[in-house]
């Protein structure tokens, strides 16, 4: 009886030491990503307040004398006022074109039935895998003949199409698992198509709606590629172009640059805290299913 409880006891410690050794090594794992995430954040930031000389030699994470007028620099030396509202205007613009067209798109191919349906939704999914830069030609043709060349349109327009196929990818799904008779009751109080996805489907979709909005921002914060092909007119450039005005060569303006860098990553920053618990909720969403 006693060799027994021993055994038990030893099978329990191990079982114990197993949990705690599985424990660290998935909270280590966890750790080096979130360093190796957060790292280049902390260093460009550190940078942002170094002088020019300082930038290069000195190698600490906390400046010895913070340079904070770098950024009062960079804002108006390289004319980040203008770059960035323009930024705020196609970023919002592209979020509400992605949410209301992929919401509809979504719907559709959620509820409706009709010819071709699987066929053509696999092919604005297959969309996914062409990068901006294989069809930069197909892009910049088809807005020259539309006439939207150097145009706020011009430039918004392709980033709607580029990101209507991960938003319809997230809300799809998402409208599946939501409950027909949902709409079977709103259908009896009177409303159609439009009422039950207005009234029904989008409150409850706030969580992949959130999803979608984070991503499509994201993409169109950091754009730079379209904003070169599309855009001559330095006053329609966005705020990833004003970076530009502290990179010449020789002549390159580290500090500033890093200041720059770190304006521009802020308000992403700040949208992902904001939305950080919608996000959760839409990326862990049927997860488990009833």
């Amino acid at each position: 009886m006693i060799q027994v409880e021993k055994k038990m006891t030893f099978e329990r410690i191990t079982l114990s030491l197993r949990r705690i050794l599985s424990s660290i090594a998935c909270h280590g794992i966890l750790a080096t990503v979130a360093f190796t995430c957060l790292f280049p954040l902390v260093w460009m930031f550190s940078s942002a307040l170094k002088t020019q000389r300082s930038v290069l030699t000195d190698m600490s994470l906390i400046p010895s004398h913070p340079q904070f007028v770098n950024f009062t620099k960079a804002w108006t030396e390289g004319n980040f006022g203008s770059y960035f509202l323009n930024s705020v205007i196609y970023t919002v613009g592209v979020v509400f074109g992605v949410l209301f067209i992929a919401s509809l798109a979504a719907y559709a191919f959620a509820r409706l039935q009709f010819p071709g349906k699987n066929l053509l939704y696999y092919m604005f999914l297959a969309t996914i895998m062409i990068p901006v830069p294989g069809a930069v030609v197909a892009i910049y043709v088809l807005i020259m003949k539309l006439g939207l060349i150097d145009t706020r349109l011009g430039y918004i327009l392709p980033q709607i199409n580029g990101s209507f196929a991960v938003g319809l990818f997230i809300l799809k799904p998402f409208f599946e698992r939501i409950p027909i008779e949902l709409e079977d009751a709103a259908r009896i109080d009177g409303c159609g198509r439009m009422g039950i996805w207005w009234n029904v489907l989008i409150p409850l979709a706030r969580p992949a709606l959130a999803v979608v909005a984070l991503f499509t921002a994201i993409t169109v914060w950091n754009e730079f590629i379209l904003a070169q092909l599309i855009l001559q007119d330095q006053a329609l450039m966005p705020l990833t172009k004003g970076l530009l005005t502290f990179w010449g060569g020789r002549l390159a303006q580290d500090h500033l640059m890093m200041a720059g860098a770190t304006i521009t990553v802020v308000p992403i920053i700040i949208a992902y805290v904001f939305l950080q618990k919608h996000i959760i909720a839409g990326a862990t969403a049927g997860a488990v299913k009833g």
